[in-house]
C-alpha cells in the first residue's frame, strides 16, 4: 500500500507496480488537465506570501521511492561518484541568467505552506514556468496560493512575486500521479504591467533529446542540510533510470524544496543560459545521492505547447 507522510511532505511508495504510478487516494480527486485561478485569488496569493511566510514554508519533498538495491537492473551505474567536473550539490556562485530565471515556488498544500522550485522559459505568452507535476498538483488536487519568486534570496523577492493564473500538468500526472510524467507548468499574470520573461528572461527548452549528456540541475532545496535560502546546483553526465520510469538520473544531494528545479543541456557557466530538458523529480530510498528527472518527450512538449499560448 502507498503511504503519504507529511515530513516536508515526503511521498514514500512501496516497491510494487505502484512505484511508478503515484496513485494517492483522495476523495476529491480531479482529472481536469488544468485549473484557472481568478484575479481575486491571485491577489490573495500575492498578499499571502509575506517574507515571513516564505521563510517558514516547509519544502514539498521529493517523492522517495522504496526499492531494494537487488531490483537494480543490469546496465544501471555500478558507481556514480563526484569527480572534478560533476558537482553533487553546492551553492551556485557563477551568476548569470540562471539566477533570475530560476525561482522558488510557494503554494498551499492540504492547508500547509509549502515550497518547490521552477524555471521561467521562453514562451509565446512570456509568462510560462516549468516545474514538477507534484509542485502543481498532489493527492488529487491542484495547489492553491501558487506563486513564483525568481532569484529568491532568504525571504527577499528582488523581481517580485508572480501569481499563477493557470496551472497545468501532463495528463498522466493529472490522472494517476504517474512519476514517469512528473511535469507541471504554470502561467503567471503580469506584474506591474510587465510580463515575466520581459523582466527576468527565459531559458530555452527542448524535447526528444539524446540521453547520456552532461547536464546541470538547479533548485532551492529547503530540507536538511539546506534551508531554502540560496540557489544550489548539481552537474554531471546523466544516466538512464534503471527501474522502468524511462527517466534520467544524476549524482545530486539536493533535498526537498528542489522539486521542479530545472535540468539544462548545453549550459554555459559564463552566461547562465541553457536548454531546459528535465526537472528535479524523485529519489530512491537506497540511493539518496542520486536525483531523477522525467525524460522530456512528446507529453512534455504537448504540455509546454499548451501552456505557452494560454
Amino acid at each position: 500500500m502507498n503511504r503519504t507522510l507529511w515530513r516536508g511532505a515526503t511521498v514514500i511508495l512501496s516497491a510494487t507496480a505502484a512505484i511508478f504510478a503515484m496513485s494517492t487516494v483522495a476523495t476529491a480527486a480531479t482529472t481536469t488537465a488544468q485549473v484557472s485561478v481568478s484575479a481575486a485569488a491571485q491577489q490573495r496569493a500575492q498578499n499571502f506570501w509575506t517574507a515571513e511566510r516564505m521563510r517558514s514554508a516547509r519544502p514539498l519533498d521529493l517523492p522517495v521511492v522504496n526499492a531494494s538495491p537487488s531490483q537494480v537492473a543490469v546496465g544501471a551505474p555500478a558507481v556514480v561518484e563526484p569527480m572534478a567536473f560533476p558537482n553533487g550539490g553546492s551553492a551556485w556562485t557563477g551568476g548569470g541568467n540562471v539566477v533570475k530565471t530560476t525561482g522558488r515556488v510557494f503554494f498551499t498544500y492540504q492547508g500547509r505552506t509549502a515550497s518547490c522550485s521552477g524555471s521561467a522559459v521562453t514562451s509565446t505568452n512570456k509568462s510560462t514556468i516549468i516545474t514538477a507535476g507534484h509542485c502543481v498538483k498532489l493527492g488529487g488536487a491542484f495547489h492553491t496560493n501558487w506563486t513564483f519568486v525568481p532569484a529568491y534570496n532568504n525571504g527577499n523577492a528582488p523581481y517580485g512575486t508572480w501569481a499563477a493564473r493557470l496551472l497545468r500538468a501532463t495528463p498522466q500526472w493529472v490522472a494517476s500521479e504517474n512519476i514517469s510524467y512528473d511535469i507541471g507548468a504554470a502561467v503567471v499574470s503580469q506584474l506591474n504591467g510587465a510580463s515575466l520573461t520581459d523582466v527576468v528572461g527565459g531559458q530555452g527548452i527542448a524535447f526528444n533529446q539524446a540521453r547520456g549528456q552532461n547536464m546541470y540541475a538547479f533548485g532551492y532545496p529547503a530540507a536538511s542540510p539546506y534551508n531554502g535560502t540560496i540557489l544550489i546546483y548539481c552537474s554531471g553526465k546523466v544516466f538512464n533510470e534503471f527501474l522502468g520510469t524511462g527517466g534520467i538520473g544524476m549524482t545530486c544531494n539536493m533535498t526537498g524544496g528542489s522539486s521542479g528545479g530545472p535540468w539544462f543541456l548545453q549550459f554555459s557557466e559564463a552566461t547562465g543560459n541553457g536548454v531546459l530538458n528535465s526537472v528535479n523529480s524523485f529519489k530512491y530510498n537506497f540511493a539518496p545521492n542520486w536525483m531523477f528527472g522525467p525524460y522530456f518527450g512528446a507529453d512534455a512538449q504537448n504540455l509546454y505547447n499548451s501552456a505557452q499560448v494560454a
